[in-house]
């Protein structure tokens, strides 16, 4: 969330439009990360993103706005739910087409960024098979940016609504095609030009990059802005979709890096609303923030009131007119420390009852407040001409300092009271402790291990610095001791998790892992005692971590025919918004990467044969398939090329996370299983159901691998 204070700009004039003509002013709605589809399971909240995006397209209509632009982050999720597309698209086409006559002309390519092999165009009003009444134009933000490599490169769902003539998807990056060009173009961005009587508009949009890599292109001026050449009679509006405050070393986008071709900053991605414009030291350009539509945490910045913004340019004057959010829910937030309220109220803090009463008093009190916020928000619209709208349940997050206190009730148990009169009563409380009192020479536990940010001696802007989730989950990983699961893969699966809300990244890995751990443990094809299990888990671990390691470093290189790999570019440059071509294959060596599979079908007999003992059953060629271990896996993610990719918009990188391993498993595993069946003198551990192996399966060993033995099974 932003920190900025507005008290910095107290005296500085505000933008405004002097002398206003209807007929050269482009009038547009502004609104920011409508996060469509969170909590839509929700039985209270799960239409509140829906809600606020009708609003904002009701309010387009009332306005008679030109058209509407949204800054990234239309869905929370880069997969969005059925009935999440159903309902975006019904209500796009409700109020967004119909005879109503476009009055912005468009002056660039109608056909520069439409699909290829398809002769509708990019800009659907210009489609003769569309009546759109308020065009609406979007960049992807990073909860939806496009993915994927199939014959049409990486695609999202703002893509689905483009090819339906819904929205206008811009902010898309061609991207080189081979290594030479990558190193020397960086990011270029094209802009849609738009005329409205004697007003001229240019639309710079960038979808959400990583911010490494936008910080190192904006350093290395490598932002190439495709500009009219009379630009400075151009409006030139920017949509990029980054951190705006510092998250740590190149983890935002400084504020003063753009050109000063540029006239206005529409910066999505930070959810506090900052709409009013914001001047940047040094240079000619405002910012504004018109930030989220709905609360999707319970933070600070989410209590604002939420608002879109109606922008009006004429020339190169523009002015901005907070528009406040009516359907959005009350959210207040406040915290407390239990030491100081115990001293003034003269509780005691170690009695769980009188805590828990005077909780609930504060809980009461923030209700109150919500619902006064709500009927004094109501009161001021009924005033304006507007219905009254029935009041719902509010937002209520109250944070409670614990230190000093030996032991608290259940926050899940303690909001059920408050059933029915908020809309969050599991997490109405947090619980936190100061960290004054940390030592370094503590002890470490399990569940609460030292971290980084933890030192003392660290000033309140270097523990910021260190703010990052692939460190804070590294080192709580490594305080655990994990014994199946490797620190590598588990903290990589956890990344995605937070950052792209795939609710079956960590339950994919975990069965993944641990399949490959046993079918590296079968392999081994040794005795063992019971004290021994350990130490060859352990090690075959260990094994697979280092196989994951290089196969992470070799990445790179992979697959990149007769190009060479180039390690001199900055890894603040790779992001998943490079398209890697030669990685992912390319129409240029696509002969080239049909060549490694007759040698992969040779290697396999090879790998395998550390597990063939007593090949005298007349086997055939199941005994030559069972896997050794999880080189397999890894062969064929390196030595199979997948689909070529087009020149396309985004990222073909990630292609590299669907591969041709996991549709062979069911075979390999049918073979294990068949393998360790039929010879009962070899020495394998065994994973079928007690009673079916002859060995001496540990007591200890079955225990350990309860759990591994049902997602097997499964």
């Amino acid at each position: 969330m932003s920190d900025h204070s507005e008290d910095e700009n107290i005296g500085v004039p505000l933008p405004s439009i002097r002398n206003e003509y209807a007929d050269d002013t482009i009038k547009i709605l502004l609104a920011t990360d409508n996060h469509i589809g969170y909590l839509e399971r929700d039985p209270i909240r799960g239409q509140d993103s829906i809600n606020a995006f009708k609003e904002i397209l009701q309010l387009a209509v009332k306005n008679d706005v030109d058209f509407i632009l949204l800054a990234g982050d239309l869905f929370h999720e880069n997969r969005p739910s059925r009935d999440c597309l159903y309902q975006v698209m019904a209500l796009l086409r409700e109020y967004t087409l119909g005879d109503r006559p476009v009055q912005i002309e468009l002056l660039s390519d109608p056909d520069d960024g439409k699909p290829p092999g398809y002769s509708f165009p990019a800009i659907n009003y210009e489609d003769p098979n569309l009546n759109v009444a308020i065009p609406v134009f979007s960049i992807h933000g990073n909860h939806d940016d496009p993915q994927g490599a199939g014959p049409e490169g990486a695609l999202c769902a703002l893509d689905v609504l483009s090819v339906s003539g819904l929205i206008n998807y811009m902010g898309k990056i061609d991207l080189p095609l081979n290594d030479a060009e990558a190193q020397n173009t960086g990011i270029a961005v094209k802009p849609v030009l738009l005329r409205k009587g004697n007003t001229r508009l240019g639309l710079y949009g960038i979808g959400n990059v990583k911010d490494q890599r936008m910080h190192f292109e904006l350093r290395s001026n490598r932002v190439r802005m495709y500009m009219p050449r009379d630009k400075d009679s151009w409006f030139n509006m920017l949509l990029l979709h980054q951190n705006r405050v510092a998250h740590g070393p190149q983890q935002s986008v400084p504020e003063g890096m753009f050109d000063n071709s540029i006239d206005l900053v529409v910066w999505g991605h930070e959810h506090d609303c900052r709409i009013v414009p914001e001047p940047v030291a040094g240079k000619r350009y405002y910012i504004t923030q018109p930030g989220s539509s709905v609360a999707t945490s319970l933070a600070d910045g989410e209590a604002l009131e939420k608002h879109v913004a109606l922008l009006k340019i004429q020339g190169k004057e523009f002015e901005l007119t907070p528009i406040p959010l009516r359907s959005v829910r009350p959210f207040v937030i406040d915290d407390v420390v239990l030491s100081e309220a115990a001293e003034e109220e003269g509780f005691d803090i170690n009695d769980k009852i009188e805590v828990a009463k005077f909780l609930k008093q504060k809980v009461t009190e923030l209700i109150e407040k919500a619902n006064a916020q709500w009927d004094e928000r109501n009161a001021r619209a009924v005033a304006e001409g507007e219905p009254e709208l029935p009041r719902p349940l509010p937002l209520v997050r109250l944070k409670v300092d614990t230190t000093g206190v030996s032991e608290m009730s259940n926050p899940v148990r303690f909001g059920q009271e408050f059933q029915g009169q908020i809309a969050n009563p599991r997490d109405v409380l947090t619980f936190h402790r100061s960290k004054k009192g940390v030592s370094r020479t503590s002890k470490i536990k399990a569940d609460e291990p030292e971290l980084s940010i933890d030192d003392p001696d660290l000033t309140i802007g270097e523990k910021l610095s260190k703010v990052r989730v692939q460190t804070l989950v590294r080192e709580y990983l490594a305080a655990q001791e994990l014994q199946l699961l490797g620190e590598g893969g588990m903290s990589e699966a956890i990344e995605t998790f937070v950052e792209k809300d795939d609710i079956h990244a960590i339950q994919g890995h975990v069965t993944s892992a641990l399949r490959s751990l046993m079918k590296g443990v079968q392999a081994t094809g040794e005795d063992f005692d019971e004290g021994d299990f350990e130490e060859i888990v352990g090690k075959v671990r260990g094994e697979q971590e280092k196989q994951r390691s290089e196969k992470q470093a070799e990445k790179p290189s992979k697959g990149k025919g007769k190009a060479k790999a180039t390690n001199e570019e900055s890894d603040a440059s790779v992001d998943s918004m490079l398209m890697d071509v030669d990685a992912g294959g390319s129409d240029f060596d696509m002969d080239l990467s049909d060549e490694p599979a007759p040698a992969r079908k040779k290697a396999a007999p090879k790998k395998a044969a550390p597990a063939k003992k007593a090949p005298a059953r007349g086997k055939g060629k199941k005994a030559a398939t069972p896997p050794s271990d999880d080189d397999d896996d890894n062969e064929d993610e390196e030595e199979v090329a997948p689909a070529p990719a087009k020149r396309t918009n985004r990222a073909a990188v990630l292609s590299q996370t669907s591969k041709k391993a996991p549709t062979k498993a069911p075979a390999k595993k049918a073979a294990a299983s068949k393998t360790a069946a039929s010879k009962q003198t070899q020495s394998t551990l065994s994973f079928a159901p007690a009673g079916r192996s002859t060995r001496t399966a540990a007591t200890r060993a079955r225990k350990k691998v309860a759990e591994t033995i049902e997602l097997d099974s499964d």
